[in-house]
């Protein structure tokens, strides 16, 4: 597998502050990793002085802000989209088979369930290597899937009783895809839009039967959001996540709709599932 795959952290402006990389290395990440910065960062030197030229890669942001829709008008390009297509290419050119696609900000690696798939809080990863390889597995199994997900800090919210455990039977997957990204690099998919670049590609793609998941087995813990200077917190705190959420809103407006969550304290995007993926039944429940 290492010689298949890597880890893509994207960064801009944090330099010093690359907490991901330490955290692969403690979680027992052992194969090949590298920071992915764009052309117009301007502490590019530092994250070459401070990693190593050789881990670091570099891409032309205005050339793949000039792919994809960024479905605004506004005159700046801080997004994570760019950075997230860009790793496509990366790859293709390194010749990885798969890749993973992480933020910089990452502290932790935990499991989510037990054995017996009881929600438990405090057990931490220790070989993230045979994680990664799990998750590549499930990603080749079929070519519909585009991407898998790690489970986020945020779906955790009231631990075994939230709304990812509640009513479900184990294992299971849901249909949400955020943040963490498993892809294969023939299996190509663009990212689009300016904020909620995440939830809008899966939910376009999703509504035309096009699979990205989260498996809720493992989690990542970030930052809060807006909370650590550099990356895109500054545009979150320009316009807001009434804003962010609106993208989805305006592109999905059948099923996407911005609310207030009381247990965020903050704006949010709330998908109509019924609304918004097909549900296809196995032919083995066909009627004879």
């Amino acid at each position: 597998m290492n010689k298949s795959f890597c880890v893509f952290i994207i960064s801009h402006g944090r330099p010093d502050k690359v907490v991901t990389l330490r955290t692969l290395k403690r979680c027992g990440y052992t194969g090949l990793l590298f920071i992915v910065c764009d052309n117009e960062d301007k502490t590019i030197d530092q994250y070459r002085k401070n990693h190593g030229a050789g881990m670091v890669l570099v891409f032309d942001k205005p050339h793949y802000a000039s792919l994809v829709d960024s479905c605004d008008n506004f005159q700046n390009r801080r997004t994570t989209t760019h950075a997230r297509n860009a790793c496509f290419d990366l790859a293709k050119e390194r010749g990885f088979e798969y890749f993973l696609v992480l933020d910089d900000d990452y502290s932790g690696f935990r499991y989510t369930l037990n054995k017996s798939g009881k929600y438990v809080t405090n057990i931490y990863v220790s070989k993230l290597d045979d994680i990664f390889e799990a998750f590549c597995n499930f990603l080749k199994s079929d070519e519909r899937i585009k991407s898998v997900c790690l489970c986020q800090g945020g779906d955790l919210i009231g631990g075994g009783g939230s709304a990812m455990f509640s009513n479900q039977n184990y294992p299971f997957k849901k249909r949400k895809a955020m943040n963490s990204f498993f892809c294969k690099t023939e299996n190509r998919f663009w990212f689009f839009s300016r904020l909620n670049e995440d939830v809008n590609t899966y939910l376009t793609m999703g509504s035309v039967g096009y699979v990205f998941c989260t498996i809720p087995d493992v989690r990542l813990d970030q930052s809060a959001t807006q909370a650590t200077a550099g990356g895109m917190s500054d545009a979150y705190l320009a316009s807001g996540t009434y804003v962010k959420s609106f993208y989805s809103v305006m592109l999905c407006p059948s099923f996407a709709k911005a609310t207030f969550q009381i247990q965020l304290g903050r704006i949010h995007h709330k998908i109509s599932w019924n609304n918004a993926v097909p549900k296809i039944l196995d032919d083995t429940h066909k009627k004879k």
